[in-house]
Protein backbone atom coordinates (compact mmCIF):
# COMPACT_ATOMS: atom_id res chain seq x y z
CA UNK A 1 0.00 0.00 0.00
CA UNK A 2 1.31 3.47 -0.92
CA UNK A 3 2.71 5.61 1.91
CA UNK A 4 1.45 8.83 0.23
CA UNK A 5 -1.92 10.49 0.47
CA UNK A 6 -4.26 11.25 -2.42
CA UNK A 7 -5.30 14.91 -2.22
CA UNK A 8 -7.00 17.52 -4.37
CA UNK A 9 -5.06 20.78 -4.23
CA UNK A 10 -6.41 23.83 -6.02
CA UNK A 11 -8.64 21.66 -8.16
CA UNK A 12 -5.93 19.22 -9.25
CA UNK A 13 -5.12 15.71 -7.96
CA UNK A 14 -1.84 15.49 -6.09
CA UNK A 15 -0.05 12.91 -3.98
CA UNK A 16 1.71 14.04 -0.83
CA UNK A 17 3.53 12.54 2.12
CA UNK A 18 1.58 12.30 5.38
CA UNK A 19 1.97 15.27 7.66
CA UNK A 20 0.36 18.60 8.45
CA UNK A 21 -1.05 21.22 6.17
CA UNK A 22 2.02 23.34 6.94
CA UNK A 23 4.23 20.49 5.74
CA UNK A 24 2.28 20.34 2.49
CA UNK A 25 2.58 24.09 1.97
CA UNK A 26 6.35 23.95 2.52
CA UNK A 27 6.65 21.00 0.11
CA UNK A 28 5.14 23.30 -2.52
CA UNK A 29 7.93 25.81 -1.76
CA UNK A 30 5.46 28.25 -0.25
CA UNK A 31 5.67 30.09 3.05
CA UNK A 32 2.80 29.10 5.41
CA UNK A 33 2.87 32.64 6.78
CA UNK A 34 1.98 34.08 3.36
CA UNK A 35 -0.95 31.91 2.26
CA UNK A 36 -4.51 31.14 3.30
CA UNK A 37 -5.78 27.53 3.27
CA UNK A 38 -9.26 26.09 2.98
CA UNK A 39 -9.40 22.44 4.17
CA UNK A 40 -12.44 20.40 3.14
CA UNK A 41 -14.53 23.55 2.89
CA UNK A 42 -13.32 25.11 6.16
CA UNK A 43 -10.79 27.92 6.40
CA UNK A 44 -7.91 26.89 8.65
CA UNK A 45 -6.43 29.65 10.85
CA UNK A 46 -2.87 30.26 9.76
CA UNK A 47 -1.63 29.78 13.33
CA UNK A 48 -2.92 26.18 13.35
CA UNK A 49 -1.69 24.98 9.94
CA UNK A 50 1.05 22.92 11.62
CA UNK A 51 -1.52 21.24 13.90
CA UNK A 52 -3.97 19.99 11.25
CA UNK A 53 -3.03 16.58 9.85
CA UNK A 54 -3.73 15.63 6.28
CA UNK A 55 -5.91 12.64 5.46
CA UNK A 56 -6.45 10.65 2.29
CA UNK A 57 -9.05 12.34 0.06
CA UNK A 58 -8.66 15.82 1.56
CA UNK A 59 -9.57 18.78 -0.65
CA UNK A 60 -7.53 21.97 -0.17
CA UNK A 61 -7.51 25.43 -1.64
CA UNK A 62 -4.31 27.40 -1.14
CA UNK A 63 -4.45 31.08 -2.10
CA UNK A 64 -2.34 34.21 -1.87
CA UNK A 65 -2.47 37.76 -3.22
CA UNK A 66 -1.51 38.49 -6.83
CA UNK A 67 -1.28 41.81 -8.60
CA UNK A 68 -4.41 42.97 -10.37
CA UNK A 69 -2.59 43.50 -13.63
CA UNK A 70 0.79 43.22 -15.30
CA UNK A 71 3.76 41.98 -13.30
CA UNK A 72 6.45 43.65 -15.42
CA UNK A 73 9.06 45.50 -13.38
CA UNK A 74 9.88 49.02 -14.55
CA UNK A 75 13.27 49.21 -16.17
CA UNK A 76 15.22 51.80 -14.24
CA UNK A 77 17.10 52.74 -17.43
CA UNK A 78 13.94 54.48 -18.69
CA UNK A 79 14.01 56.92 -15.79
CA UNK A 80 17.01 58.87 -17.02
CA UNK A 81 16.72 62.64 -17.37
CA UNK A 82 14.55 63.43 -20.37
CA UNK A 83 15.72 66.35 -22.50
CA UNK A 84 14.85 67.89 -25.84
CA UNK A 85 16.90 69.89 -28.31
CA UNK A 86 16.05 72.73 -30.68
CA UNK A 87 18.56 74.46 -32.94
CA UNK A 88 21.43 72.83 -31.07
CA UNK A 89 20.24 73.99 -27.63
CA UNK A 90 19.20 71.36 -25.10
CA UNK A 91 16.58 71.88 -22.41
CA UNK A 92 15.16 69.82 -19.57
CA UNK A 93 11.83 71.58 -19.12
CA UNK A 94 9.32 71.03 -21.92
CA UNK A 95 7.16 73.93 -20.77
CA UNK A 96 7.63 77.38 -22.32
CA UNK A 97 5.79 80.28 -20.73
CA UNK A 98 4.91 83.76 -21.85
CA UNK A 99 5.53 87.04 -20.09
CA UNK A 100 2.30 88.92 -20.70
CA UNK A 101 -0.89 89.57 -18.69
CA UNK A 102 0.68 89.27 -15.24
CA UNK A 103 -0.12 91.96 -12.68
CA UNK A 104 3.56 92.84 -12.45
CA UNK A 105 7.06 91.62 -13.29
CA UNK A 106 7.50 90.18 -9.81
CA UNK A 107 4.53 87.86 -10.18
CA UNK A 108 5.71 86.94 -13.66
CA UNK A 109 9.14 85.94 -12.35
CA UNK A 110 7.61 83.90 -9.53
CA UNK A 111 5.38 82.06 -11.99
CA UNK A 112 8.34 81.23 -14.22
CA UNK A 113 10.18 79.82 -11.22
CA UNK A 114 7.15 77.74 -10.17
CA UNK A 115 6.74 76.38 -13.70
CA UNK A 116 10.35 75.25 -13.97
CA UNK A 117 10.43 76.75 -17.46
CA UNK A 118 13.83 77.40 -19.04
CA UNK A 119 12.46 79.45 -21.95
CA UNK A 120 10.18 82.49 -21.86
CA UNK A 121 8.68 84.31 -24.80
CA UNK A 122 9.16 88.07 -24.84
CA UNK A 123 7.51 90.68 -27.00
CA UNK A 124 9.56 93.37 -28.69
CA UNK A 125 8.13 96.81 -27.88
CA UNK A 126 9.31 100.42 -27.92
CA UNK A 127 11.26 101.67 -24.93
CA UNK A 128 9.34 104.10 -22.73
CA UNK A 129 11.61 107.07 -23.40
CA UNK A 130 9.54 109.27 -21.07
CA UNK A 131 10.48 107.02 -18.14
CA UNK A 132 13.80 105.32 -18.95
CA UNK A 133 14.26 104.14 -15.35
CA UNK A 134 10.98 102.21 -15.25
CA UNK A 135 11.38 98.53 -14.26
CA UNK A 136 12.14 96.16 -17.12
CA UNK A 137 11.57 92.43 -17.50
CA UNK A 138 15.30 91.75 -17.48
CA UNK A 139 15.43 93.15 -13.93
CA UNK A 140 13.28 90.24 -12.76
CA UNK A 141 13.95 87.38 -15.20
CA UNK A 142 17.67 87.08 -15.89
CA UNK A 143 18.32 86.31 -19.60
CA UNK A 144 21.61 84.70 -18.55
CA UNK A 145 19.65 82.07 -16.61
CA UNK A 146 16.42 81.85 -18.60
CA UNK A 147 16.47 81.70 -22.41
CA UNK A 148 14.58 84.61 -23.93
CA UNK A 149 12.57 83.74 -27.03
CA UNK A 150 11.70 87.02 -28.79
CA UNK A 151 8.38 86.76 -30.59
CA UNK A 152 6.50 88.72 -33.22
CA UNK A 153 3.17 88.96 -31.40
CA UNK A 154 0.96 91.56 -33.06
CA UNK A 155 2.58 91.30 -36.49
CA UNK A 156 0.22 90.87 -39.46
CA UNK A 157 2.73 90.89 -42.33
CA UNK A 158 5.94 89.06 -43.07
CA UNK A 159 7.77 92.39 -43.35
CA UNK A 160 6.70 93.51 -39.86
CA UNK A 161 7.70 90.20 -38.32
CA UNK A 162 11.11 90.18 -40.02
CA UNK A 163 11.76 93.79 -38.98
CA UNK A 164 10.80 93.00 -35.37
CA UNK A 165 13.16 90.05 -35.12
CA UNK A 166 16.02 91.93 -36.72
CA UNK A 167 15.62 94.52 -33.96
CA UNK A 168 15.43 91.76 -31.33
CA UNK A 169 18.70 90.27 -32.53
CA UNK A 170 20.34 93.67 -32.40
CA UNK A 171 19.00 94.29 -28.89
CA UNK A 172 20.01 91.01 -27.30
CA UNK A 173 21.93 88.97 -29.83
CA UNK A 174 19.15 86.39 -30.06
CA UNK A 175 18.82 84.21 -33.13
CA UNK A 176 16.48 81.58 -31.62
CA UNK A 177 13.15 83.33 -32.10
CA UNK A 178 9.43 82.68 -32.20
CA UNK A 179 7.72 83.72 -35.41
CA UNK A 180 4.03 84.37 -35.71
CA UNK A 181 2.32 86.27 -38.50
CA UNK A 182 -1.36 86.73 -37.75
CA UNK A 183 -4.14 86.71 -40.31
CA UNK A 184 -6.67 88.94 -38.56
CA UNK A 185 -7.39 90.31 -35.11
CA UNK A 186 -10.59 88.44 -34.21
CA UNK A 187 -9.25 84.88 -34.29
CA UNK A 188 -5.50 85.59 -34.21
CA UNK A 189 -5.12 82.64 -36.57
CA UNK A 190 -1.82 82.57 -38.47
CA UNK A 191 -1.59 83.73 -42.06
CA UNK A 192 0.33 80.74 -43.39
CA UNK A 193 1.35 82.31 -46.70
CA UNK A 194 2.98 85.24 -44.90
CA UNK A 195 4.35 82.94 -42.20
CA UNK A 196 6.12 80.66 -44.68
CA UNK A 197 7.52 83.67 -46.54
CA UNK A 198 8.90 85.16 -43.33
CA UNK A 199 10.36 81.81 -42.31
CA UNK A 200 12.32 81.55 -45.55
CA UNK A 201 13.79 85.03 -45.17
CA UNK A 202 14.69 84.60 -41.49
CA UNK A 203 16.32 81.21 -42.06
CA UNK A 204 18.49 82.67 -44.84
CA UNK A 205 19.55 85.47 -42.47
CA UNK A 206 20.77 83.00 -39.86
CA UNK A 207 17.78 83.03 -37.53
CA UNK A 208 16.47 79.82 -35.97
CA UNK A 209 12.71 80.38 -36.12
CA UNK A 210 10.27 78.41 -34.00
CA UNK A 211 7.04 79.01 -35.87
CA UNK A 212 3.41 79.36 -34.75
CA UNK A 213 1.14 77.72 -37.30
CA UNK A 214 -2.23 76.18 -38.01
CA UNK A 215 -2.82 72.59 -36.93
CA UNK A 216 -2.28 71.47 -40.53
CA UNK A 217 0.22 68.65 -41.26
CA UNK A 218 0.87 69.95 -44.78
CA UNK A 219 1.57 73.50 -43.64
CA UNK A 220 3.78 72.19 -40.83
CA UNK A 221 5.89 70.26 -43.33
CA UNK A 222 6.13 73.33 -45.59
CA UNK A 223 7.43 75.35 -42.65
CA UNK A 224 10.02 72.70 -41.90
CA UNK A 225 11.16 72.79 -45.53
CA UNK A 226 11.32 76.61 -45.34
CA UNK A 227 13.77 76.48 -42.43
CA UNK A 228 11.69 76.33 -39.25
CA UNK A 229 13.64 74.72 -36.38
CA UNK A 230 10.37 73.88 -34.61
CA UNK A 231 6.72 73.97 -35.59
CA UNK A 232 4.15 75.20 -33.08
CA UNK A 233 0.59 74.32 -34.09
CA UNK A 234 -2.22 75.97 -32.17
CA UNK A 235 -4.38 73.81 -29.94
CA UNK A 236 -7.16 76.41 -30.06
CA UNK A 237 -7.31 80.18 -30.64
CA UNK A 238 -4.78 82.24 -28.66
CA UNK A 239 -6.01 83.03 -25.16
CA UNK A 240 -9.20 80.99 -25.55
CA UNK A 241 -8.43 78.26 -23.00
CA UNK A 242 -10.44 75.78 -25.10
CA UNK A 243 -7.80 73.07 -24.98
CA UNK A 244 -6.66 70.78 -27.80
CA UNK A 245 -9.45 70.95 -30.36
CA UNK A 246 -8.04 68.60 -32.99
CA UNK A 247 -5.97 65.77 -31.59
CA UNK A 248 -5.90 63.96 -34.93
CA UNK A 249 -4.04 66.67 -36.84
CA UNK A 250 -1.66 67.39 -33.95
CA UNK A 251 -0.74 63.70 -33.87
CA UNK A 252 -0.22 63.69 -37.65
CA UNK A 253 2.08 66.72 -37.38
CA UNK A 254 4.10 64.93 -34.68
CA UNK A 255 4.34 61.77 -36.78
CA UNK A 256 5.55 63.64 -39.86
CA UNK A 257 7.91 66.17 -38.31
CA UNK A 258 11.70 65.98 -38.21
CA UNK A 259 11.89 69.04 -35.94
CA UNK A 260 10.38 69.55 -32.48
CA UNK A 261 6.62 70.05 -32.31
CA UNK A 262 5.16 72.21 -29.54
CA UNK A 263 1.52 73.07 -29.00
CA UNK A 264 1.21 76.85 -28.88
CA UNK A 265 -2.03 78.55 -27.84
CA UNK A 266 -5.35 77.38 -26.48
CA UNK A 267 -4.25 75.55 -23.34
CA UNK A 268 -6.58 76.36 -20.46
CA UNK A 269 -5.74 73.97 -17.67
CA UNK A 270 -3.34 71.22 -16.69
CA UNK A 271 -5.21 68.40 -18.43
CA UNK A 272 -4.87 70.25 -21.76
CA UNK A 273 -1.10 70.35 -21.33
CA UNK A 274 -1.05 66.64 -20.49
CA UNK A 275 -3.06 65.84 -23.62
CA UNK A 276 -0.59 67.73 -25.80
CA UNK A 277 2.30 65.76 -24.35
CA UNK A 278 0.46 62.44 -24.59
CA UNK A 279 0.08 63.09 -28.32
CA UNK A 280 3.87 63.06 -28.56
CA UNK A 281 4.57 66.79 -28.69
CA UNK A 282 8.02 67.88 -27.57
CA UNK A 283 6.64 70.70 -25.46
CA UNK A 284 3.87 73.18 -24.76
CA UNK A 285 3.86 76.98 -24.80
CA UNK A 286 1.32 78.92 -22.76
CA UNK A 287 0.73 82.32 -21.22
CA UNK A 288 -2.91 83.15 -20.46
CA UNK A 289 -3.65 79.82 -18.76
CA UNK A 290 -1.15 80.71 -16.04
CA UNK A 291 -1.35 84.50 -15.97
CA UNK A 292 -5.17 84.62 -15.75
CA UNK A 293 -5.56 81.79 -13.23
CA UNK A 294 -6.91 82.85 -9.84
CA UNK A 295 -3.63 81.60 -8.37
CA UNK A 296 -0.98 81.93 -11.11
CA UNK A 297 1.82 80.37 -9.08
CA UNK A 298 -0.18 77.27 -8.21
CA UNK A 299 -1.31 76.95 -11.82
CA UNK A 300 2.29 77.32 -13.00
CA UNK A 301 3.27 74.40 -10.78
CA UNK A 302 0.27 72.40 -12.00
CA UNK A 303 1.32 72.96 -15.61
CA UNK A 304 4.85 71.84 -14.80
CA UNK A 305 3.56 68.58 -13.33
CA UNK A 306 1.05 68.07 -16.15
CA UNK A 307 3.70 68.40 -18.84
CA UNK A 308 5.92 65.94 -17.00
CA UNK A 309 3.05 63.47 -16.47
CA UNK A 310 1.93 63.71 -20.09
CA UNK A 311 5.46 63.11 -21.32
CA UNK A 312 5.87 60.07 -19.06
CA UNK A 313 2.53 58.70 -20.25
CA UNK A 314 3.61 59.11 -23.89
CA UNK A 315 6.93 57.37 -23.28
CA UNK A 316 5.24 54.59 -21.30
CA UNK A 317 2.89 53.81 -24.19
CA UNK A 318 -0.78 53.83 -23.31
CA UNK A 319 -2.84 50.64 -23.21
CA UNK A 320 -4.88 49.77 -26.25
CA UNK A 321 -8.56 50.66 -26.25
CA UNK A 322 -11.16 47.87 -26.32
CA UNK A 323 -14.85 47.66 -27.11
CA UNK A 324 -15.59 45.51 -24.08
CA UNK A 325 -14.41 44.99 -20.52
CA UNK A 326 -11.20 43.14 -19.76
CA UNK A 327 -10.64 42.10 -16.10
CA UNK A 328 -7.66 43.61 -14.32
CA UNK A 329 -7.29 40.66 -11.98
CA UNK A 330 -6.16 37.37 -13.62
CA UNK A 331 -8.76 34.64 -13.98
CA UNK A 332 -6.11 31.92 -13.68
CA UNK A 333 -6.12 30.52 -10.15
CA UNK A 334 -9.71 31.66 -9.48
CA UNK A 335 -11.15 29.76 -6.50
Amino acid sequence: MSDTLSLTVNGEPRRAAPGSIADLVRSLELDPAKVAVEHNGEIVPRSTLANVALADGDVLEIVHFVGGGQTDVTNSDTWQKDTWTVAGRTFTSRLIVGTGKYKDFEQNAAAVAASGAEIVTVAVRRVNVSDPKAPMLTDFIDPKKITYLPNTAGCFTAEDAIRTLRLAREAGGWDLVKLEVLGEARTLYPNMIETIRATEVLAKEGFAPMVYCTDDPIAAKQLEDAGAVAVMPLGAPIGSGLGIQNRVTIRLIVEGAKVPVLVDAGVGTASDAAVAMELGCDGVLMNTAIAEAKDPLRMARAMKLAVEAGRDAYLAGRMGTRKYADPSSPLAGLI
